[in-house]
């Protein structure tokens, strides 16, 4: 298998698994990931996996950029025997338009279809998360069925609320923070995407999927109520990944 091996500065190194976003691009990834985070290489203090590759963070006083580059080519021979995609699903309630999803109506207007269609579109199928970036817990996830025509907003906000739901042809992102954005916000979340009061604080990690369950205003409401009591079960399920 080839990968490409890039440095980043000093103390890092990128591992490129492919070129192109896709599920078998980002499966490797994941299995790399997998296989180092079972038998770690000395002096490799983090690694993060993205949508084609993974970013491995090392200290060169412990282990030169050869020597890394060797021990992780050796180890890429054991790849097969590592599981790949972990196949939970976590079930994200969403609550679409209104003053949670500004975007949503011009959204399907520009797809023609209804806005109960948009929704339908959006929410019937899984999308997998490649990544977190740009912000603690900002999941970039993709889903494979269906993809949309609607691009990136021509002007970005500059501030959006945390938890928004957001997307863009066949992406569709969860928003932890308020933070700028240049994609369409077509609803918003009552869960909480990242809470550093818990010993896990990310909603989703790379490598799961993510279902959304269009739920009403009221519950909404009733949600986060629950949510912000600490008594909130996050509803998941195993899938079968091919």
């Amino acid at each position: 298998m080839e990968a490409k091996f890039l440095l980043v500065g000093d103390a890092a190194i990128s591992v490129q698994m492919g070129d192109e976003i896709s599920l078998e691009v980002n499966q490797l990834v994941r299995m790399l990931y997998q296989e180092l985070t079972r038998n770690p290489i000395e002096g490799v203090t983090e690694m993060v996996p993205t949508y084609v590759s993974l970013m491995i963070h090392y200290r060169p006083d412990v282990i030169r950029y050869e020597e890394l580059k060797a021990r992780i080519q050796v180890q890429m021979q054991h790849m097969e025997n590592v599981e790949g995609q972990s196949g939970t699903v976590k079930e994200v309630p969403i609550c679409y338009g209104g003053e949670f999803g500004p975007d949503l109506e011009d959204c399907a207007a520009f797809e023609n279809i209804s806005t109960q269609e948009l929704i339908r579109m959006h929410s019937e199928h899984e999308y997998l998360a490649y990544m977190l970036g740009f912000a603690p817990g900002h999941a970039y996830m993709s889903r494979f069925e269906e993809p949309f025509h609607f691009k990136r907003r021509e002007s970005p906000r500059v501030h959006i609320p945390g938890r928004s739901i957001v997307a863009q042809l066949y992406q569709s992102n969860l928003i932890p923070f308020d933070q700028p954005c240049g994609w369409n916000i077509l609803g918003m979340t009552p869960l909480t995407i990242c809470d550093y009061s818990k010993e896990d604080p990310f909603l989703v990690r790379a490598g799961e999927w993510v279902k959304f369950i269009p739920i009403t205003k009221r519950e909404y409401e009733l949600i986060r109520k629950d949510v912000e009591r600490g008594t909130y079960r996050l509803k998941t399920y195993e899938k079968v990944v091919k």
